[in-house]
């Protein structure tokens, strides 16, 4: 008798360095969303779907969280869409427009179950250190993965 053995899927890095663009120009704050939500979905952490529902959040409430950090991610109902936890990163050293802030920093969110409070959480006391917000915001590559890909 033959059986089928279950393949093991090896689970995705919550950032990979193809994730991560620095030295952004301004742009809107839908462009920024858009283009951050692009990147998880290419990635293959997200559905297409997903990121309309990032620009709907924002709607609701402002994913904007102090000392030039944004968090977009999506709203409840689009945790059907999210296929593994991740991020992406873009920098803005002259910031880009966020509400009535300006966003140096911006981090799109998917995290599978309640993954994206822990994810939210670890960011956000990083930031809190403003040598390593300031290392984000002006950083290269390896500076923002050294930093954000380590939790």
């Amino acid at each position: 008798m033959l059986f089928k053995t279950k393949k093991k899927t090896e689970k995705k890095e919550l950032l990979y360095r193809e994730n991560i663009r620095v030295n952004c120009k301004a742009k809107t704050q839908e462009e920024v969303i858009k283009e951050v939500g692009q990147m998880l979905v290419d990635a293959g952490y997200v559905d297409q779907p997903y990121v309309g529902a990032m620009l709907k959040r924002e709607e609701s409430c402002s994913t904007f969280m102090g000392n030039g950090l944004a968090l977009p991610h999506g709203v409840e109902e689009a945790k059907k869409d999210i296929k593994e936890s991740g991020i992406a990163v873009m920098t803005f050293p002259e910031g880009t427009p966020w509400g009535d802030n300006t966003a140096n920093v911006v981090v799109g969110i998917a995290g599978v179950g309640e993954e994206h409070l822990q994810i939210l959480s670890v960011i956000a006391e990083k930031m809190l250190d403003e040598s390593a917000a300031e290392k984000l915001a002006n950083g290269d590559i390896d500076t923002v993965y050294n930093i954000l890909g380590n939790q």
